[in-house]
């Protein structure tokens, strides 16, 4: 599934340099339109749209999530099982006047949180074209991209970006640089990863890289099974198919599973991973 979104992203950028960057840049309205409750969106989406000269603005909730992070989840659970969503504030910006949409949002139970879906229930997108980003603990890119897919069928969702939150200070700057040029929104080189070769069995070394990257996350507790490696321009990137340990009797992990891990070795630095897949 990953290398038909890779795949799809690359197909996509080159979509995207035809339709947005062949004319003048000042002729395509871009807007950068988020939610962010604890900063961490809000960072990349600022990112963003000085790296665009767009404007942004933020999606706020009338009654803020202004809990800590047991609170919040609680709260999200109690207004699920209500079938309730939380109202927000009135957007200043036009959305008709925009023809690309950058929607930023943090991931919570594996998709946009809930004052995004509020949002989408309020706006039309058809016919435009929206460039998703979203921060994350472990992952959420791809199952919130099929669910914004689902709610606006009519917009055009290009490929999305997303960090995760342990990740925004020390590699987000760069990343949306990168992304960004890919997908010919600014101008500049970027280098085009190669795919990924055959997995093979993991060895010692790579078992060794795996739980140094997790170590310390107590979302994701797994051991690496297979593994295939590629150049990446900061260093080494790795693709582990991990099967999750044996949890306890009402553990607050996840199920357990076949997971896909994607671990970034820099040059220098300890490994981490950059994204969960289940």
């Amino acid at each position: 599934m990953i290398m038909k979104y890779i795949t799809r992203i690359l197909v996509a950028a080159a979509a995207i340099v035809a339709a947005v960057a062949c004319g003048p840049k000042t002729q395509t309205k871009m807007l950068v339109l988020y939610y962010s409750q604890t900063g961490g969106t809000a960072t990349v989406a600022r990112e963003i749209a000085n790296r665009l000269g767009a404007p942004m603005e933020e999606i706020r909730a009338v009654n803020p999530y202004d809990g800590d992070f047991r609170a919040t989840i609680d709260r999200c659970l109690e207004e699920r099982e209500a079938g309730i969503l939380p109202e927000i504030q009135p957007l200043e910006a036009d959305i008709s006047e925009y023809d690309v949409i950058f929607l930023g949002y943090p991931v919570w139970f594996g998709t946009y949180a809930p004052p995004v879906t509020s949002l989408l229930n309020q706006i039309d997108l058809s016919g435009k074209k929206v460039v998703p980003f979203c921060t994350f603990g472990s992952g959420g890119l791809d199952s919130s991209v099929r669910d914004l897919m689902a709610k606006q069928p009519e917009a055009e969702v290009l490929p999305g970006y997303g960090v995760r939150a342990a990740r925004i200070e020390t590699a987000a700057a760069r990343e949306v640089e990168r992304f960004l040029i890919a997908g010919g929104f600014i101008e500049g080189e970027s280098a085009t990863l190669q795919e990924f070769p055959e997995a093979h069995a993991v060895t010692e070394e790579e078992s060794a890289i795996f739980d140094a990257a997790v170590d310390g996350y107590p979302m994701l507790s797994a051991k690496a099974v297979t593994a295939t490696s590629r150049p990446h321009p900061d260093g080494t990137e790795y693709l582990f198919t991990a099967v999750d340990k044996p949890r306890e009797p009402k553990s607050d992990l996840p199920p357990a599973g076949e997971i896909k891990v994607y671990i970034l070795a820099e040059d220098g630095l300890p490994p981490v991973f950059t994204q969960v897949l289940r």
